[in-house]
């Protein structure tokens, strides 16, 4: 039981810090399809 709590843990860690990556690199549908002439508010 302590094996999987544990390995509950490391996947919540895995998806919260591939979140935040993923966010910092800026691979947003917005920011990959936009263009010089677009204006995004």
């Amino acid at each position: 039981m302590k094996a999987m709590f544990l390995a509950f843990l490391a996947i919540a860690v895995i998806a919260v810090g591939a979140d935040y990556a993923l966010d910092y690199a800026g691979w947003s549908s917005a920011e990959r399809t936009t263009g010089e002439a677009v204006r995004l508010d």
